[in-house]
Formats: structure tokens, sequence, C-alpha cells
């Protein structure tokens, strides 16, 4: 995130209106950008984080795992971060030309890339098909992604799909709503990779 006053004045008008009552101050500041992405208050009780969700990020970026995207708006809106930072490979389902339909296309993609590829990082912004294929990908194979950052909105199976990723025990971020979006994923990530980053330097630091 840029800071700047503005910035600034939001996130504390953020603090004013919800606080921070129900999550660690890491968990907090990924709210909080989520929030001043949208300008919608009501996403303090919508985002939700497994056990080990900031953990296996920190782990993953560390590693350099790659990641994989279902947009690439998404991409562009998170590689100058990474660039900045850990330099992981980014993959997006839009990018590879193969002659057949994009729904089609971003299932086969995501099957091969997830062979390919065990323990990626994976960022769902638009698309809740795509979302439902790496569930089913995970459940019927045994593949373990090292984090899933959920955020399409629309209101076709989204919560049986969001009650699938909250009983798995795979580390994952997701919004508990029809609400989503891929501006959302790009501010969960975004918060995720400064946050990974803040602790990398003051670890080498000390």
């Amino acid at each position: 995130m840029e800071w700047n006053l503005l910035t600034a004045q939001n996130l504390a008008i953020i603090d004013k209106e919800v606080g921070n009552r129900n999550f660690s101050c890491a968990e907090y500041e990924i709210v909080r950008r989520v929030i001043c992405a949208t300008g919608d208050l009501n996403y303090y009780s919508l985002v939700n984080f497994s056990a080990n969700a900031l953990k296996s990020s920190v782990e993953a970026l560390n590693d350099r795992v790659p990641i994989i995207v279902d947009a690439a708006v998404i991409q562009t809106g998170i590689l100058y971060s990474l660039q900045q930072t850990f330099l992981n490979p980014i993959y997006c389902l839009e990018d590879i030309s193969i002659p057949i339909s994009l729904r089609q296309k971003k299932s086969w993609l995501l099957q091969h890339l997830s062979l390919r590829y065990t323990s990626p990082i994976y960022i769902i912004g638009q698309s809740s098909g795509v979302l439902i294929t790496l569930l089913d990908l995970m459940e019927s194979q045994s593949i373990q992604p090292s984090l899933i950052i959920a955020t399409p909105s629309g209101f076709i199976r989204k919560e049986l799909t969001n009650n699938r990723l909250k009983e798995s025990s795979v580390a994952h971020i997701r919004i508990d709503s029809s609400k989503g979006g891929v501006n959302l994923a790009i501010a969960i990530f975004t918060g995720l990779v400064d946050l990974a980053w803040i602790g990398k330097q003051l670890t080498i630091r000390n």
C-alpha cells in the first residue's frame, strides 16, 4: 500500500469505526487494507482466516513458491510488490493460449499447474468455478496448496464452496459473503507480502 496522508486518514477512520476486537495485529492489518480498498466497513466481519494462514503465507513467500492467479488483473496488481521483495514466479490462468472455451481453459490449466506444482499459493479472486475446481483437485488428488486466497463474488454455491474451504486443512483467507472481487484479493496478498517482508528485514537486522 502506498502510504500517504490520505491513506493514513482513511486508516485512522477505519480504526475509529471498527477497531481491532477479534483479530491478531497482523490479521487486523490485512482486514483494514481490505476495508480501505473497498470503502466498506462491513468487511470487518466478512474476512476470515484459517488458524495457520499467516504463518503459512510467510513460509511460502520466503520459500519463493509459485503463485497461481485466476485473473490477469491480479497478476498485474501483485507484480510490483513481488518484484521489490520475494520474487516468487506468477502464473495466470488467462495467459496461456489454448483452443477451448475460457471456462474449460481455466479448469484445464489449473489442473495442469496443480499437478506440476504441488504447493503453490493460489489467489482466486474472480471465478468461483475455478475455486470449485481447485477444491475438487484438493479432495481427489491430495494436492496441498501452501495458501489459498479466495475472494470471488457471486451467489451460486457460494456458501457450499466456502464451507468446503473452511472445513479443509489448507491454510486460507476467504470472504464469507456474496460480495468479493479481485481488488480484495490484491489487497490481501500485498498486505501479506508487506508483513512478511518487514518480518524478514527485522530478522536479518537482529
